[in-house]
């Protein structure tokens, strides 16, 4: 069913935590085995050669994205210390979320079957746009792995924000607060994203949770030191901290806005509910529509039901697998959301000033 509406609060709760993945989301858990709705649909997909590499596509969008980069570069030599340098910033927050996006196809293993030339391509773009590659994949795992999950799915541990009655409760002090007026903050939120996946990959490294700890903390520090020397060295004080103001902001505007539409709105899972593997990641999920423009604005992450229930397929193979997933879905009774793009905010938006609604009126909330 292809459906534009959030499906009902009281929908699917809790699945089981199922195993932990080998790779950023591959398939796992209750409802994967032989015999089970995902291992037929497994089969269609593979006939199909929806999972076959594509290093074409993907040589071709890294050569693309160190094209534009090399032009971010460029504009900002060319201009030197002037205020013009906010529309390169908007330009490189721009490039910096095509590199993030080949960073996350990495973390899937959707680019080569080897491990180590993923994590290669994953460490280099990591560096190029200031994110721990190691940090980031084991957080992506655990979402992959408890998709809208209250108590599992790290993506909903936002202090400031609450997506689920329970959460709400929770909230205190300036967080109660901010939950309370959440729809009217979050994209000014957005802004501090970029910032806070500095920080929160910096104090990963420092307190050695990755793996490769040694190098990813000298890629990092040169991101840093070659970042800030840069803007330093060509622009003054005040515009050099614009510049990074806009770049870094914009940057975490355009990353919420392209990761925001995928389950946030969608039924939250809680304890006591089993759900097998695909009804797990259908149920949770929500695709936007928009033809090939949204696909590269949003990095195939538009294709979300299809992307989680096959993480490493290659991004351009998600078009194609979008239309078997939605019939198989629909010809098993399995509800698939999906809808246009500011539709899609909408409906973030609407879900989360519904949340809030008993912190702004707590009186009401206890007749009811």
């Amino acid at each position: 069913m292809n459906s534009d509406a959030v499906p009902a609060a009281g929908g699917p709760r809790r699945p089981g935590s199922g195993n932990v993945p080998q790779t950023a989301g591959e398939p796992g858990g209750a409802g994967s085995g032989r015999g089970s709705d995902f291992s037929e649909l497994v089969r269609l997909v593979k006939q199909r050669g929806l999972l076959d590499l594509r290093r074409t596509y993907y040589a071709a969008k890294m050569a693309g994205n160190g094209v534009m980069l090399a032009v971010g570069a460029v504009m900002f030599v060319v201009l030197g210390d002037s205020w013009w340098q906010v529309f390169t910033a908007a330009v490189l927050a721009g490039v910096f979320t095509q590199l993030a996006f080949v960073g996350h196809d990495a973390g899937h293993r959707q680019i080569f079957r080897s491990r180590r030339a993923n994590d290669l391509v994953g460490l280099i773009h990591g560096c190029m746009t200031g994110i721990s590659y190691g940090w980031w994949v084991g957080k992506h795992r655990l979402h992959h792995n408890n998709p809208n999950h209250e108590d599992a799915d790290p993506d909903l541990e936002i202090p400031a924000l609450a997506f689920s009655a329970e959460q709400s409760r929770t909230k205190r002090g300036v967080f109660r607060w901010m939950a309370k007026y959440q729809a009217f903050l979050f994209f000014p939120l957005l802004l501090l994203e970029g910032f806070l996946l500095h920080v929160h990959s910096i104090r990963a490294v420092v307190k050695r949770e990755v793996k490769a700890n040694g190098v990813e903390a000298a890629l990092l520090a040169a991101h840093v030191v070659a970042y800030l020397a840069v803007v330093f060295l060509v622009l003054s004080p005040v515009k050099a901290l614009v510049f990074i103001a806009v770049h870094q902001g914009l940057w975490g505007v355009y990353m919420g806005c392209a990761f925001a539409p995928n389950h946030k709105g969608m039924p939250t899972l809680s304890a006591g509910q089993k759900l097998d593997y695909l009804r797990k990641q259908v149920l949770t999920s929500r695709n936007v529509r928009g033809g090939r423009f949204v696909d590269f604005l949003l990095g195939g992450l538009n294709y979300q039901i299809e992307h989680h229930l096959f993480p490493s397929m290659p991004r351009p193979n998600l078009r194609h697998a979008q239309q078997l997933v939605n019939h198989f879905c629909t010809s098993r009774g399995v509800s698939y959301s999906q809808c246009g793009l500011f539709r899609s905010y909408a409906l973030v938006l609407r879900h989360l000033h519904a949340v809030g609604a008993p912190l702004r009126h707590p009186s009401t909330s206890q007749q009811c």
